[in-house]
This record gives C-alpha cells, structure tokens and sequence, in this order.
C-alpha cells in the first residue's frame, strides 16, 4: 500500500471520512482499538478458512461410512436368515431381510436398477424414479405443501430438486443421522445453478442450515424410499437399518408432524408387494399413505397405525452410541421427566446365539 505523506494526510482523511474516521495525532487509547480491530479480522478471516467446507474430504468420508453400514446390514441379514429358511420364531427379522433380498435380486436380474449398484443394502435407485417423482409433483398435497421433508437417497434425488424449484422449504436428515440432525434448505438463499448440487449429500453439508432438537419447523409433507411395499396396506420396509422411523419418531418429539402428516413413497412397480404381513410390524414401522411409481400413483387407505415417537424399548446401545442427536433426545427426555428411559436388546449378537448361552 501507497505511504501517504504526512502533508496530504488531513486532506485524505477530509475527502475520505468513511475509511479513516480518527483525527491527528491518533490517541493511546485510538491506536489500541486499530490495533484491536485488526487482529478481530485477522481471527474472523482464519475462522473463515478454518470453516471452508471440503467437499472431496466430506464425500470419500461419507462413501467409506456408506461402505461400513452396507457390510454391517450384510452381516446382519445373512445372520438373520442363516438356518432360517423356514422358522422366523429364531429371528423375528428374518422374513423382512428375505423380501428385502428377493427384491434386490430381482432388480439386479431384470437391470431396472441405476447407479449406484449393486442395489443390495440400499434404497435401490430404479430407473423411472425421475418420472415417479414428477407424479408425486402433480399431487396437489404436494403443491400445497410449503416444507417437505425427503430422504438422502439416490432415488429421491428429483423429489428434492423439485421441492427447491417449486419455492418449497426441504427438510433433509444428514446420512444416517451421524453428522448431526436435519438440514433445512432454503430456495430464495440458492442459485439456479446450486440448486442441483444442494439435492445432493454433499450440497445438503454445503447449503444447508443444521437445526436442532429446538427449532419449530412444520413439515406438512414426508417421503421416504424403500425397498418393498404392499400398494394395499401401506405397509413399507427400508433397508434395514430403522433410520426413516428414528427421523419420523423425532419430528413427533419436536411436534413438526402429527398423524395427518402424509407419508410418501415412490418406487418402481417390481417393489409392490403383497406379502408384508401387516400383524408382525413392529410399532415404530411407519406405514405410507400414497405409493408414487413410473406408471401409477395409488392411494393405501393404510389401516396401520402411525408412530407416536421413538420407541426406546426398541432401541439398541450400538444405534444410541451412533447418533448423537438420539442421545441428547434421551438425556434431555430423562431429564425432563427424571426417569431412566429403556434400552433395547443389543445388535451384536444373533438371537441364536443368545439362546445358546
């Protein structure tokens, strides 16, 4: 920077007020504040830096963690129907996983699955889940909603870039609840051109607002992906690792939804089912009201009643020691109410295996 000399210094301070607001000679105190001043905003610059979001560094993260549950839901349901082909008393789980397998299966076979693949472990991304979402769009409880909120996963991907294009609030959970909570994104804050990004996980990290346990938020429309459900009952399962019913039980915790609140789904066709046997649900399986595929869009009438909240008896230690936003609930729940709430079973041993001790 230019010195000025000493000379031109009262006039420069004259012509230019705004940039040097302090009179000749400057005071002890006045040169203490400019030197204060200065290192405030070297500090805000380097938090600045320091808050730069990574987004290769977020990404290969996430794909490793995506990696480790995919190998633990696998571990999980080869235990679940391993010498249970027939006898679900064993693991009561055990026919969910083989519905879940049968329909992997067969989208892998038939090649109506998309990247990324293989399907098995997922929400599977089919192909048509574009033109599912564009009929979910056409719904008039779609149009009227002003914040919906939308599962992370690949194919609900369109669900959420027409929710922003639409001037729509979204709700979207962090990947499995392990970063924090939810995000909410707001469209009049992104661009055109960010807008595509921010209906990615990464672009939900960059562009969203993290909330918390405390925000009053209304969500007048959910939908969630899964892998099989029956068009005449409502009755849905995910993948297997019970995320859809943790986001559900805390939006009723926070009072965001009640029982009105629709639940959505789009899916391909292949995932209609008609063996979910409704009388073995467990209470926190959140059913759907409207089923969205590529060529129908068909109302449940689901009888099965929707979940009140997150059902801790059914919670295990390793899911609570994973999610820190479901430990501060239970802390904060026990504290309210000044009573231990209930563990579930833990998930690291087989029920075959617990028998046999």
């Amino acid at each position: 920077m230019q010195q000025l000399p000493t000379s031109c210094r009262c006039c420069w301070r004259h012509q230019h007020p705004f940039l040097f607001p302090f009179k000749f000679p400057l005071s002890v105190s006045t040169i203490h504040k400019l030197i204060g001043h200065r290192r405030s905003l070297k500090l805000e610059s380097k938090a600045r830096e320091d808050f730069l979001f990574d987004e290769s560094a977020f990404e290969v993260e996430r794909l490793r963690l995506d990696a480790k549950a995919r190998d633990s839901m696998a571990e999980a349901s080869k235990r679940a129907m391993e010498g249970n082909e027939t006898n679900d008393d064993v693991d009561p789980k055990a026919w969910k996983w083989r519905i879940r397998k049968r329909i992997w299966d067969l989208m892998e076979a038939q090649n109506i699955a998309q990247f990324p693949r293989p399907v098995h472990h997922r929400i599977p991304n089919f192909i048509g889940a574009p033109i599912a979402a564009n009929k979910l769009a056409e719904l008039e409880l779609f149009r009227s909603a002003m914040c919906v909120k939308v599962n992370p996963d690949s194919p609900q991907k369109q669900v959420r870039y027409l929710t922003l294009t639409d001037g729509k609030k979204l709700l979207t959970p962090q990947p499995r609840l392990r970063t924090g909570f939810f995000s909410v994104l707001e469209p009049h804050v992104l661009t055109q051109s960010s807008i595509t990004e921010a209906c990615t996980s990464v672009g939900f990290a960059k562009y969203g607002k993290p909330i918390g346990l405390d925000e009053k938020i209304k969500v007048d429309l959910i939908v969630i992906g899964s892998v099989a459900v029956d068009p005449k009952t409502g009755a849905r399962l995910g993948k297997g690792e019970g995320f859809a019913e943790l986001e559900y039980g805390m939006l009723r915790y926070m009072g965001a939804i009640d029982d009105s609140t629709p639940v959505v789904t789009t899916v391909h066709d292949v995932q209609l089912v008609d063996d979910i046997p409704v009388q073995r649900l467990l209470i926190h399986d959140v059913p759907v009201d409207i089923i969205c595929t590529p060529t129908q869009v068909i109302l449940t009438n689901t009888p099965i009643p929707k979940p009140q909240g997150i059902y801790w008896d059914k919670l295990s230690p390793e899911k609570l020691g994973q999610i820190r936003i479901l430990r501060e609930l239970k802390s904060r729940i026990e504290c309210e109410t000044g009573q231990k709430l209930p563990c579930g079973p833990s998930e690291k041993l087989a029920p075959t295996a617990q028998r046999r001790r």
